[in-house]
This record gives structure tokens, C-alpha cells and sequence, in this order.
């Protein structure tokens, strides 16, 4: 067993539930509450994360160890954790839903590596906390690879992500009703143990400034710039209005650079409520989410919000300045005035348009974005969504371009539909004239142009009728399909010989299968 340094500042410095049970029940006056892992039956390791193993100074014998698995199950504990589950509220489809709370996940403390890096362990999966409400605090395998395996593949694809230690399976069942029709079944259960410098959310905030208890709020926030913030920490105390201010500015920075990744990916977080966003900037929560493969700014993947489409792929940028207005109202109370907190919500605009712009660049090869050239991206965008074409082997195969012999680099393989491809062909070979001209008079190599969208544009993504291949044959006891999709996402960008079919279009029997088209939020 490696002896990991646990410095587990969040139970140390902050007020905790003097109640130790798993009594559900409404938190008050505190950020947490202790509670221990619930053993399972058998639990066994079925996929890792190599490189989070070094970087937390695990070797490769002791994570296949027996060893290793019962403690990343919640069955032991490692001298220095000291487990517990934070309190939050939030705001669910754009509604005050009140006290939230890590329902099944538990953090086991927060490891200080030989790098001197801050890794916050938690369990998700690991048994009942005083917010399981009427829940069992257990996930299923389904969702469990598909956090896992996302996790990973975002880290990869240069996302700002919670990261992916370990999967874990239990060896027990968990009856889940995936999709809230009355017809629940039994399915295998794991445990993932996520990782990340902080878990704290934007409704880490809300919950005490809902119930008035500002001197909570305040020391939440002393708390997380200081610890998370050490940059900040460092100019100044952590309770001035400036560095409160430089604080709030940076989480909308990161937030607006995390939106303007998302998009230029493809992904789709599917429930971005403000308990599902980070105050890091990550991507945190992987539930329902999805992938972009026909181009379609309104396409959501989330069952739940079939209706609304408030969490769709176009929307997501203006989701995270929604959230940020509620993270702000929250924080009102420890601000002397609400200018701070505009300014900070201004600077998401303009952040967001800087990152957007630097993403449709890189997509599309250029030395600098310009306004005719965003307005020549929407044109793309708009020709894409009305001929269904997939957003991956597009963007890739735009890369193979040509501007001194400009014709299509696509074939049939990007379009969904052949009679709206040809419908469509005029026009794509406009804007491909446009697009040509546009790189003469860019005039650069075209060895640079390319190496820059091939960096941007993805050859593999984390498709889900792929994560549905994999759990499909995890299900019936065979996880190498996991680590193969892990092994693969690990080079998204690089061409990866006799691998080309995790690089196609969505087949036709994925269209509208469950867990490859839409997916609901039981885990």
C-alpha cells in the first residue's frame, strides 16, 4: 500500500454536521457531514487510469492488488482518509430545488502529491449519506463506464475535467428504472473514485446564502480562495473586496473557456444545473450527457429535457451565464456591492467570444479569427445541421483541404442522409469556394495549417453507441471493451492504424437505441 500524504483541509477548517448518521435529513449551520463508505460484497477492479496512478505515486502492482480494490470500493479506508459528504443546493432546470447534497458520492480526503498538487478522492457509488433522500447512494455499471471512460477521454482532449482513478465493480445488483416508465430491473453496481482538486460547486454557495446564514458563506468563500486559489490567496486576504472581486472574475473566465470547449467538441453536458458546475471550471457530473454526431445546436441528450431543451448543445453558453447570475445573486451578501459581481458576469461575454474565437480558428487553420470568419463558420454551421453531417469526420476531414485544388475533401461517410447530402452538394461547394479563398490569403503552409486542426479537431471522441458497445459487453462480464475505448481516447488526435472503425459515423441501428441516442439521469 503506498503512503499517501492526506491533508484534509476542507474537514479541518470548516464546520461539519455534529449529527454522525445516515439519518436523511436537512444540514443546517454546516458544509458537511461524516460518513463512512458501505462495504459490498466482492468488489473487483475492472479499469484505471495509469497515468492518475503516478501522478498520486501508486504503482501498477499494488492498483491489481486485491488491496486496491477494496479500498476504491468504500470496503477500507487508508490511514489519513476521513471521509464525508458536502452539502449544497442548486437550481434544477432553471427551478430553486433546495438542499442537493452528494447523495452517493464520498470523498476520502484530499492527497497532496510529490508534485505538491492538491487530489481530492471521492467515491461515487460507495452507499447511503444523510442527502441520499429516498436513494440508495449506489450507481449502476452503465453510468459508472460512462463517467469513467468521459472522464478520462475530456482530460485528453484538453477539456478542463474531474478526472477518472478507478472503476470498480461490487459484485451486487442495484435496481434502477433507467427510464422512469415503471419497468425497473436489476443491474451490476460499481464505484468510480473521481478525482479533482476541488469538487465545489456553484451550489456549494447557494445553499447557506438561500438560508440566510451568511457568516457560512463567508467562511465557504475565505475557505475556497484560499485553498483553491492560492494565486489570489497570495495578493491579498482572502476576505478583501479586491481579491473577492479578481475571484469572481476568474471563475467566469473559467467557466466561459470550459463552454467554449464543450462547443468545440462537440460535447453536450445534458444537466447543467448549478449543482453540476464546478468552481474550478471542470467539467464535473457526468450524467446524461452526449456526443455531437449529426451537427445539431439543438440536440440534447438528456430524456428529462426532451421537452424544454433548455440543457440543448446551442444553449449551453448561455446556461453558464444563467448560472453564474444565480452564483452571484448567492454571493451579493458577502460583497459590499453587486458592481463586483457584474463586472465579473461582463467578463464572461467577453471571455467566452476570445475563446470561441481562438476555437474557430484553430478549427478552421487560421493565423487569426476574424468577424468574417465567425460569420463564415455559422454559414458552415448552418449547412451542416440541415444536411446532417456528422461534426467529427467533417471537421477532420476539412484538415485534408486543399485551397490551391479546392475540392471536396468529404465523402459520403459524413452525411447521415445521402438524398440531403446531394440536396446540400451545391451549396457545400460554395462555401468551400469561400473557404478557399479564404486560406490563399491567409497563405500559410499548409503542413502548419493542418498540424494546428488536427490538434482542434478530434479523429476520436467518446461517441456514445461506443460507451454503449463497451457496457454492453462489461455487463456480461468482459471489461476489455472499456479498456480498449480508454486506451484509444488516451490519443484523440492521433491517427491510430487498424483502429479507423471507432473513428465512423454513428451506425443506423445506434439511431435511436437507448443509451446511444438519449439517455435519462438513473445511475
Amino acid at each position: 500500500m503506498p503512503s499517501l500524504l492526506f491533508d484534509n483541509r476542507f474537514v479541518r477548517e470548516l464546520p461539519g454536521d455534529p449529527e454522525q448518521s445516515l439519518r436523511r435529513r436537512q444540514v443546517h449551520g454546516a458544509l458537511y457531514s461524516r460518513v463512512v463508505p458501505t462495504p459490498v460484497a466482492a468488489p473487483h477492479l475492472l479499469a484505471w487510469s495509469p497515468e492518475l496512478a503516478q501522478a498520486l505515486g501508486m504503482e501498477e502492482a499494488w492498483v491489481r492488488s486485491p488491496e486496491f480494490a477494496q479500498v476504491f470500493a468504500g470496503n477500507t479506508l487508508m490511514p489519513g482518509m476521513e471521509p464525508y459528504s458536502a452539502a449544497y443546493g442548486g437550481h434544477q432546470f432553471g427551478h430553486w430545488a433546495g438542499q442537493l447534497g452528494d447523495g452517493r458520492a464520498i470523498s476520502l480526503g484530499e492527497v497532496v502529491n510529490d508534485q505538491g498538487e492538491r487530489l481530492e478522492l471521492q467515491l461515487k457509488g460507495a452507499g447511503p449519506t444523510p442527502y441520499s433522500r429516498s436513494a440508495d447512494g449506489r450507481a449502476v455499471l452503465r453510468s459508472s463506464i460512462r463517467e469513467f471512460l468521459c472522464s478520462e477521454a475530456m482530460h485528453h482532449l484538453g477539456v478542463p475535467t474531474t478526472r477518472a482513478l478507478s472503476l470498480v465493480g461490487t459484485g451486487e445488483s442495484v435496481v434502477r428504472d433507467m427510464f422512469y416508465d415503471g419497468r425497473p430491473r436489476a443491474e451490476p453496481g460499481a464505484v468510480v473514485c473521481r478525482v479533482a482538486p476541488s469538487f465545489l460547486r456553484f451550489g456549494n454557495f447557494e445553499l447557506p446564502a438561500s438560508r440566510g446564514d451568511v457568516a457560512l458563506l463567508e467562511r465557504l468563500l475565505s475557505f475556497t480562495i484560499a485553498r483553491d486559489f492560492p494565486e489570489l490567496a497570495a495578493a491579498g486576504s482572502p476576505a478583501s473586496p479586491e481579491v473577492r472581486a479578481h475571484w469572481f472574475t476568474e471563475v467566469c473566465e473559467r467557466t466561459a473557456r470550459l463552454m467554449a470547449q464543450w462547443m468545440r467538441v462537440g460535447f453536450v453536458h445534458g444537466v447543467m444545473n448549478t449543482d453540476n458546475l464546478s468552481i474550478l471550471g471542470l467539467t464535473i457530473d457526468y450524467g446524461p450527457y452526449g456526443w455531437v454526431d449529426d451537427f445539431d445546436l439543438g440536440w440534447t441528450p438528456n430524456t428529462t429535457d426532451a421537452q424544454g431543451r433548455r440543457y440543448r448543445f446551442g444553449n449551453q453558453p448561455q446556461i453558464g451565464y444563467w448560472n453564474l447570475e444565480q452564483l452571484a445573486n448567492a454571493l451579493l451578501p458577502v460583497f459590499a456591492d453587486a458592481k463586483p459581481l457584474e463586472a465579473g458576469l461582463e467578463r464572461y461575454v467577453e471571455a467566452f467570444n476570445l475563446a470561441t474565437r481562438a476555437c474557430v480558428g484553430a478549427k478552421l487553420g487560421l493565423r487569426q479569427c476574424t468577424d468574417d470568419d465567425l460569420r463564415l463558420m455559422g454559414d458552415l454551421q448552418a449547412l451542416m445541421q440541415d444536411a446532417e453531417v456528422d461534426m467529427t469526420l467533417f471537421f477532420r476531414a476539412l484538415g485534408e483541404f486543399d485551397e490551391a485544388a479546392p475540392r471536396s475533401p468529404l465523402g459520403a461517410e459524413a452525411f447521415y442522409d445521402p438524398a440531403k447530402r446531394e440536396r446540400a452538394a451545391p451549396a457545400f461547394a460554395d462555401w468551400l469556394e469561400r473557404y478557399g479563398a479564404r486560406l490563399r490569403a491567409d497563405a500559410r503552409p499548409v503542413h502548419e495549417r493542418r498540424a494546428q486542426m488536427h490538434a482542434a479537431n478530434p479523429r476520436y471522441v467518446l461517441r456514445n453507441y461506443l460507451a454503449q458497445e463497451a457496457i454492453d459487453r462489461a455487463e456480461q462480464g468482459d471489461a476489455r471493451g472499456v479498456t480498449e475505448l480508454l486506451d484509444l481516447l488516451r490519443h484523440p488526435y492521433e491517427d491510430q492504424p487498424g483502429l479507423e472503425r471507432f473513428a465512423g459515423r454513428r451506425p443506423d441501428w445506434a439511431r435511436d437505441r437507448a443509451g446511444c441516442s438519449m439517455l435519462s439521469c438513473s445511475s
